[in-house]
């Protein structure tokens, strides 16, 4: 059975809600599924899922959320070789913020292609402005992703 893990970083438990209410999409398509809140670069590297989903919040001027930091900044200190790691992403924001919108979600994406990772489809950015409920724009996404990306073990 595939493998698939949610790296979670939060700040007022929005995005771990999403990542709670999708698991069961991901189970009923095949997956033996891992929710991970404060992650850790060994939970990436030393133990690689078949798919990485991330799903993140954004703080302050598009900063990390406090349980994602150790995490990204371990992926900068020492960067492993990510060839070969599917995933996607799920950003957290509010637009109101202007330029720093889903700021942590673009980051990662970006330092995630940089060290070779390949996110399958496009990125999900949750506009807090407009959507109250996160896992209203997540659950469709989430099901659409499966089907698009071939997904369903």
């Amino acid at each position: 059975m595939p493998r698939l893990k949610i790296y979670v970083g939060t700040v007022y438990g929005g995005a771990l809600d999403v990542a709670e209410q999708i698991s069961p999409l991901f189970e009923q398509a095949g997956y033996e599924v891992a929710v991970i809140e404060q992650p850790t670069l060994a939970d990436l590297v030393d133990d690689r899922p078949d798919l990485a989903l991330f799903c993140l919040s954004t703080t302050g001027s598009g900063d990390f959320p406090g349980d994602f930091v150790a995490f990204v900044r371990a992926l900068k200190e020492t960067p492993p070789a990510l060839n070969g790691l599917r995933y996607g992403l799920i950003a957290l924001g509010d637009s109101s913020y202007g330029d720093t919108f889903c700021g942590s979600g673009r980051a990662l994406d970006e330092i995630l292609a940089d060290l070779g990772a390949q996110r399958l489809g496009e990125r999900l950015e949750i506009d807090a402005m407009e959507t109250f409920m996160a896992d209203d724009a997540a659950l469709p996404w989430a099901e659409a992703w499966i089907a698009e990306q071939g997904l369903s073990a």
